[in-house]
């Protein structure tokens, strides 16, 4: 059982914090990653900069420009976990676009994460149909490969993404990209619904949560919160090490 099997075993309320690796600082990476652990977070997802982030909004965007000029890169991205790993056993994911893996190489990537203390993958650019190779080699390496849902997915689609993820899958609250609001409205409680009945596996819901209000909510409704462009655009004026950490602790302690 993989730190992330082991962390959906049980229901409980799920906070699950998203940052950009290297944003503000590389300096400020891991000591953040531990802040968020200390405050209570379950799981940490990291971001992969990229310089055309489909999925992501203007926030998380900016924060990956910054990323990319303080020389991040994903032989960096894999280190910092390393270095993670002497200190804390919270399951890490790394969410990113397809072309800097490729370009890593595949095998090579999948094999290096999981010997630094990776524990799987978000793609956004990835479909299903596309990923038998990378889904062989998660398996191999005991990684959780994580595909999306959206609103607009179709319960078969539901059943088919679940089944080949098999550990988790992440619900796009929202049909659009990073930092839009989410409602609490019945369309999307309908919408988690469908989830639950057409999946085989744990599922937790990102996009526009901001406040302990939808935190409590989407954990009402699915496996677990995560929360990426508010923690991003709380931290955009960070300049220390100490002042991420600090306003870390600030941000969770008005989430749980």
């Amino acid at each position: 059982m993989n730190r992330i099997q082991k962390l959906f075993s049980s229901k409980s309320k799920k906070i699950i914090p998203f940052i950009t690796a290297g944003f503000p600082t590389k300096e400020a990476t891991k000591n953040m990653v531990l802040a968020f652990e200390e405050s209570g977070a379950s799981m940490i997802e990291l971001g992969m900069p990229y310089s055309d982030p489909l999925a992501d909004g203007l926030v998380i965007q900016k924060a990956s420009d910054i990323a990319l000029k303080n020389g991040v890169n994903l032989g960096w991205i894999i280190d910092t976990v390393r270095e993670i790993r002497l200190e804390s056993q919270i399951p890490i994911i790394l969410m990113g676009y397809f072309n800097p893996i490729l370009s890593y190489g595949l095998e090579r990537f999948i094999k290096d994460c999981s010997e630094a203390g990776v524990d799987g993958f978000i793609l956004p650019d990835l479909p299903p149909e596309e990923a038998s190779e990378y889904v062989f080699l998660c398996e191999e390496y005991n990684l959780s490969s994580i595909f999306l849902v959206a609103p607009n997915t179709s319960n078969e689609r539901i059943q088919k993404v679940s089944e080949l993820a098999k550990d988790l899958i992440y619900c796009v609250s929202i049909l659009g990209i990073t930092g839009g609001s989410v409602s609490t409205e019945d369309n999307v409680e309908s919408y988690l619904k469908r989830v639950k009945d057409n999946s085989s596996c744990s599922f937790v819901v990102g996009f526009g949560i901001d406040c302990q209000e939808k935190v409590d909510w989407i954990n009402q409704h699915s496996d677990g919160a995560v929360i990426g462009s508010h923690f991003i655009k709380n931290l955009m004026d960070c300049e220390t090490s100490f002042d991420c950490i600090r306003k870390t602790k600030e941000l969770m302690q008005n989430l749980v």
